[in-house]
């Protein structure tokens, strides 16, 4: 059977979900009723959410969680988290809770400057469009005053605008390099805007000059780019080595040498960095999503970072002076705390409000903590009780669930395995056992 479909996005909700319901399902009435139960009781909510996206059917919810105990930069904070995976949240406040005793997370902005780029192709001889280019800064800047103007007046705006000659790696290719601070807000369609009515005035000025030919100019996008390599922040931990106590009978000595060591495999080796830095992602992530933040485009920009040097590398370093223990982490982060979800999505309002409001560099500083909050708890498992024993236990429920055990069985499993190693069969072994 043909399943295209013509005007699509023109049919109501319930047709929309009629039509998936009984093209794609066995049962379609089940499949109906499935996507209505996790619809918001509250209307206005509902339409909220139905507007967020396009063709929107049901709502796709994901757990909000709290990790407590928190001191960063001396603040203590308990920082919203949402995520699906077991075991990030606990992490994130075992790691709070055993740094809140040895002087809490550090954090600072390095900088917060964003890019976007034009990218054309010019034909023509080379010193032309340089020329061009440097003789009408000022006309390109200027036309974005308008549109810029509100976010000159909170302190940020267009800074640089420069020509990369990149005819080196593709034929003909240029860049128009524009740089942006964009204050309190991530700035995506501020930027876009900015972009698109620079290209038009370049495109505009270009026409009318007597020294270039038009057909030597081909403008192929303006767009931004989620690489922010000047948009970083960095926090880290330390603390006297002899007080690295607590950790499942290592010494704060031994416990020392075996995390840098842990760390600096990380830095040389690809597919340890790539797992050593999802755990600092679930950290990041699940605040930037509680936030209202765009983690897909933190994601590429930071991954983008950490193969600034030609390898993956951790985004972790670690070292030992002077009887010194200490963590870090520095990491591109493009996020905002005014404009998109921000100001309609009451979860994410009830999130900023839960971290006191902060403006976007205080938010900045407080995801890089969580991110550093994770990697410490990770490598703490791993070189000590291994990663499992932790995670097991917390993923216990989700194994009872899909069981779909009952509320009397879920007490006496949780129960058993206290003080028990966790997995899918043991669990499944000790039911029979009560059977």
């Amino acid at each position: 059977m043909k399943k295209e479909i013509s005007g699509f996005s023109k049919l109501s909700k319930t047709e929309k979900i009629i039509w998936v319901t009984e093209t794609f399902f066995k049962n379609s009435k089940k499949a109906q009723l499935e996507l209505k139960k996790y619809w918001n009781t509250n209307k206005k909510i509902q339409t909220k959410h139905d507007e967020f996206i396009e063709n929107t059917i049901s709502n796709f919810y994901m757990p909000l969680g709290v990790a407590p105990n928190f001191i960063i930069n001396d603040k203590e904070m308990t920082l919203p988290m949402v995520i699906e995976e077991s075991s990030v949240v606990a992490a994130a406040a075992n790691s709070a809770k055993y740094w809140s005793r040895r002087g809490g997370f550090h954090s600072k902005v390095i900088g917060v400057e964003k890019v976007g780029h034009i990218h054309f192709l010019f034909t023509g001889n080379k010193i032309d469009i340089i020329n061009f280019i440097n003789k009408n800064k000022n006309l390109l800047l200027r036309s974005c005053d308008k549109i810029s103007s509100n976010m000159i007046m909170r302190g940020g705006g267009i800074t640089s605008i420069e020509l990369n000659d990149k005819t080196d790696d593709l034929d003909n290719y240029f860049q128009i390099d524009v740089r942006f601070n964009t204050v309190d807000s991530m700035g995506a369609n501020f930027i876009n805007s900015c972009l698109e009515i620079i290209t038009k005035t370049f495109k505009d000025s270009f026409k009318e000059s007597n020294n270039l030919k038009d057909n030597h100019l081909n403008i192929i996008m303006s767009i931004l780019s989620n690489y922010t390599p000047n948009c970083l922040v960095k926090s880290w931990v330390n603390c006297p080595v002899s007080d690295l106590n607590d950790n499942n009978g290592l010494s704060g000595n031994d416990f020392a040498k075996k995390f840098e060591q842990a760390i600096k495999i990380a830095e040389i080796e690809p597919n340890r960095a790539v797992t050593n830095n999802k755990g600092i992602m679930n950290g990041v992530d699940s605040l930037a999503i509680a936030t209202g933040n765009d983690f897909r485009a933190i994601e590429a920009g930071i991954h983008a970072y950490a193969s600034k040097k030609g390898t993956y590398k951790s985004l972790s370093s670690c070292n030992i002076k002077n009887g010194i223990f200490s963590l870090e982490i520095t990491i591109p982060l493009s996020i905002g705390t005014v404009g998109g979800l921000t100001t309609i999505h009451p979860l994410v309002k009830w999130s900023l409000e839960l971290l006191q409001n902060p403006n976007s560099k205080e938010l900045m500083q407080i995801i890089a903590a969580a991110g550093l909050a994770q990697n410490f708890a990770a490598v703490r498992s791993l070189i000590t009780t291994g990663i499992q024993k932790g995670h097991m236990k917390m993923h216990l429920l989700n194994i009872l669930n899909q069981m779909k055990v009952t509320d009397q069985e879920k007490i006496k499993v949780i129960e058993h395995f206290k003080k028990r190693t966790v997995s899918y069969k043991k669990v499944e072994e000790f039911l029979k056992i009560q059977t």
